[in-house]
């Protein structure tokens, strides 16, 4: 029996919570209790106290054991409760049973008490795990079942994704074919090559999905601004990005350690798009806040961009969504954001102004040495 037993006796006679107290000592139980009789106490000693064991008499001046059981189950409460009373009818036992108490012992038979509370903590135990067990499978089925839907999804967007490129660069190719062969094709060209991005868009994004998924989540000591560095080094072809200024800012009072890989992709996406939806009439800016300490990384993206749509807000971090056919991809994008961010434990939200701009908050636990 563990020692540091809390017992919490509801019961109105002393004498006989200190016969219980003898009848458990006596039999090697080492434990710390305390006695309640009414129902204001009884709250008091569930927030306080947080007893592992309830030993509780039926019938007291101001309570009785009906109500208490009521009470631990309407709190959410989950811990053994064991009707120890005088004589009860049959019926009321099994009522008390039904309502959710364990075990029930006459004062008259106390002996029977100690492998009552010892078998009701087994049970306790045993159920317990069976509810946690239950929850897990449930959560992993569900999880199955995204994965499942989300694999429909994926395999009808990208064929389609792959295969609008490809056919619209045969198409071209045949209609240069039947063209005047004497004519310029620079038109076509333009054409071909547009469709070509757009296929190894869709690619590049497949392929990040794929290793978010599969790459074991890697906790290394990180420097947010090389990281951020080789993001703008990787960024620095698309169009628009020469007329983006940057402004960056990073404060740090602790290590980061977490995953440089994950933090790229997600940086990577974000970056990309607020140059890709910048607003081409103004003097476009991209914002990156970061402040890290030993608990975390907080960082902001923020752009003065074209913005999202209030409506669509809601749907930005589902598959395959796609607010505007600026970008070249497949819409895999801000999905991959949040599904990266949920790998690391992370939490991401998003912030628009429709014509203003948009706003990415993103938290990422820090996964120093020691802290998990």
């Amino acid at each position: 029996m563990k020692k540091d037993l809390k017992i919490l006796m509801l019961e109105d006679l002393e004498e006989d919570a200190h016969l219980v107290e003898r009848t458990l000592r006596k039999d090697g139980f080492l434990f710390d209790w305390q006695c309640v009789d009414t129902h204001p106490e009884f709250v008091k000693a569930l927030s306080e106290f947080k007893p592992d064991v309830i030993l509780s008499d039926h019938a007291m001046p101001q309570f009785n054991s009906i109500e208490a059981l009521k009470l631990i189950k309407h709190q959410g409460i989950h811990v053994p409760f064991i009707l120890v009373t005088g004589t009860v009818s049959e019926e009321f036992a099994v009522n008390c049973l039904k309502l959710g108490a364990q075990d029930y012992v006459l004062k008259s038979n106390l002996s029977r008490l100690p492998s009552a509370i010892r078998q009701a903590l087994k049970q306790f135990e045993v159920e317990l795990k069976r509810k946690r067990a239950e929850t897990d499978l449930r959560r992993q089925n569900e999880e199955l079942v995204k994965i499942n839907r989300e694999l429909d999804n994926f395999v009808y967007s990208v064929s389609h994704n792959l295969r609008a490129p490809l056919l619209s660069i045969l198409g071209l190719v045949q209609l240069a074919q039947r063209d005047d062969p004497t004519r310029t094709f620079g038109q076509y060209w333009d054409m071909m090559t547009k469709s070509i991005y757009n296929l190894d868009e869709t690619i590049k994004e497949i392929l990040d999905y794929s290793r978010n998924a599969r790459i074991e989540i890697a906790r290394v000591k990180v420097d947010l601004n090389t990281v951020i560095r080789e993001v703008r080094e990787k960024v620095q072809y698309i169009e628009y990005y020469d007329r983006i200024s940057f402004q960056i800012s990073v404060s740090q009072s602790a290590d980061f350690y977490s995953d440089p890989f994950r933090l790229s992709m997600i940086l990577t996406n974000l970056l990309s798009n607020s140059i890709i939806y910048c607003n081409t009439f103004v003097e476009s800016t991209i914002a990156i806040e970061a402040a890290i300490d030993l608990k975390e990384a907080r960082i902001k993206v923020a752009d003065n961009g074209i913005g999202i749509d209030k409506n669509l807000l809601p749907r930005v971090f589902e598959m395959f969504f796609r607010a505007t056919d600026r970008s070249d991809g497949a819409g895999l994008g801000l999905y991959i954001v949040k599904e990266a961010v949920d790998k690391l434990k992370g939490s991401i939200l998003v912030e628009s102004v429709y014509g203003e701009g948009t706003t990415f908050f993103i938290s990422i636990p820090n996964q120093a040495p020691g802290r998990y």
